[in-house]
């Protein structure tokens, strides 16, 4: 793998087409706050839902209404659309030099206790997309509900190439 792409050198973008995938638009927020935002080479997502085209595929408690598997999908949609605020916020994706953390909200059942095997929907995807460069921490937590009544909920992390980080020098008065 190359520094700032995914597996055999090719870039992110590559890899997505390779899988089928293309990132989409930007989800529109839900409330006050913007899809992801920088503190120098590291940017931050919202929670991302599993929306396609502004609506969200899916609602329901994983567990009830939705199954492990449909949920796991979904939590690959989630990564997709967290994905696609990371591009719009640093341009392309071969900026990404690795993926640091991935937080994924599952809303459950009360007897359901597989959210780490419905957020490997993310985190697999990620992977295939950056290689060893998408490994990160994780963590997967199961909630009663979450906004929309929608069944899960993906944040990242990532850190971008310093050396490509646009950030303007504070100046000293």
């Amino acid at each position: 793998m190359t520094e700032g792409g995914g597996p055999q050198g090719a870039t992110p973008e590559q890899r997505l087409a390779e899988l089928g995938l293309e990132i989409p638009s930007v989800a529109k927020p839900v409330a006050a706050y913007v899809p992801a935002t920088r503190s120098g080479s590291l940017v931050f997502t919202s929670g991302q839902l599993p929306t396609v085209d502004g609506r969200l595929a899916k609602t329901g408690k994983v567990g009830a209404e939705v199954s492990a598997e449909e949920a796991k999908q979904l939590a690959e949609r989630c990564a997709l659309n967290a994905l696609a605020a990371v591009k719009a916020e640093i341009g392309e994706l071969s900026r990404v030099r690795r993926v640091v953390k991935v937080v994924g909200f599952v809303a459950s059942a009360p007897d359901f206790t597989g959210q780490p095997g419905v957020v490997n929907g993310a985190s697999e995807l990620l992977a295939e997309i950056f290689g060893e460069a998408g490994a990160h921490a994780r963590s997967a937590v199961g909630v009663a509900v979450l906004p929309l009544d929608a069944p899960v909920e993906v944040e990242l992390t990532v850190e971008i190439d310093s050396f490509q980080v646009d950030s303007a020098p504070l100046e000293v008065a």
